[in-house]
C-alpha cells in the first residue's frame, strides 16, 4: 500500500517542487532522519499553501539545489546553517526566533560575551515589537521601515563592538552575523516576508513527531514514500 501510494504520488511532489521554486517567499528547514538507522536529513521548503520534503544523506549545498535550483527565484527564509549561504543575502530573511536563541545562549556566559548578548536581545525585543505592530496594523510599511531604521544601526554598533573584543567566541559569532547583516531585514523591504522561519518549522513538525514513533525509514522506497505522503498531507492542511 505505501508502494502503490507513493508511485501514485510522484507527480504531485514533482508539481510541488516547481511550485516552491517559482514562489516568491518560501521558508526551508532540516531535521535529522534515519535509514535503516543510518543517519539522514530530512529537508522541507514551503510557502504558504505548498510544502516539499527531501531526505538526503548530506546536510548542504546538493539537496537545496535539488529543491530550489541552483539560483534562487523569490525570497528564501531560513535560519542561519551554512548551507543557505550560496544564495545572495538580497534574496534571504534570518530568522530572527533562531538569533533570538543563540543571543539567550550567549547571554549565559559572563562579561563582555553578556554584555554585547543582552544589547542585542534588547534589539531584537524591540524589532519584534514594532513588526507585531505592523502586522496588526497599528502602523504602516513606510512608518515600520523609519522605526526599524535606527535598531537596525543600533545592532551594526554592537556586532562591530563585539567582533573587535577579546572574547573569540563572542567576536566570532558577531563576525559571522555579520556577514549576513542585510539577511536580517528583508522582511521591511518586502511584502509577503516574515522575520522569523516559524512556518518551515510548524510545517515540519509533524514529521519530527512521525521520526519520533517510527525511528525513520528501512529502504530508499520508504524514503520516497515519506517525502511524498508529507508533502501531500501537509500542503493539503496549508490550504485547509
Amino acid at each position: 500500500l505505501e508502494q502503490e501510494t507513493s508511485s501514485a504520488l510522484e507527480g504531485s511532489h514533482e508539481q510541488a517542487l516547481e511550485a516552491v521554486r517559482q514562489a516568491k517567499v518560501k521558508h526551508a528547514d532540516e531535521t535529522g532522519w534515519k535509514l535503516a538507522g543510518i543517519k539522514r536529513w530530512l529537508w522541507v521548503v514551503a510557502t504558504q499553501q505548498v510544502a516539499v520534503f527531501l531526505i538526503h544523506r548530506l546536510r548542504n549545498t546538493v539537496p537545496l539545489r535539488k529543491l530550489l535550483g541552483q539560483s534562487l527565484i523569490g525570497i528564501l527564509c531560513s535560519d542561519r546553517w551554512h548551507a543557505y549561504t550560496m544564495y545572495p543575502n538580497g534574496q534571504r530573511q534570518l530568522c530572527w526566533a533562531h538569533l533570538k536563541r543563540n543571543l539567550e545562549k550567549l547571554a549565559e556566559r559572563d562579561g563582555f560575551a553578556r554584555e554585547i548578548a543582552e544589547s542585542a536581545l534588547a534589539i531584537q525585543h524591540d524589532v519584534f515589537e514594532i513588526w507585531h505592530l505592523y502586522r496588526g496594523g497599528g502602523i504602516s510599511r513606510t512608518e515600520m521601515q523609519k522605526r526599524l531604521d535606527p535598531l537596525e544601526k543600533q545592532l551594526l554598533r554592537t556586532l562591530s563592538r563585539g567582533a573587535h573584543g577579546l572574547d573569540r567566541k563572542t567576536a566570532g559569532f558577531c563576525k559571522r552575523l555579520y556577514k549576513v547583516f542585510e539577511a536580517l531585514w528583508t522582511f521591511a523591504l518586502v511584502e509577503g516576508v516574515e522575520p522569523t522561519n516559524n512556518h518551515a518549522e510548524r510545517v515540519q513538525r509533524l514529521a519530527v513527531l512521525w521520526r519520533r514513533r517510527s525511528f525513520g525509514c528501512q529502504s530508499e522506497a520508504g524514503c520516497r514514500f515519506v517525502e511524498r505522503i508529507l508533502t501531500a498531507v501537509q500542503s493539503l492542511r496549508l490550504q485547509k
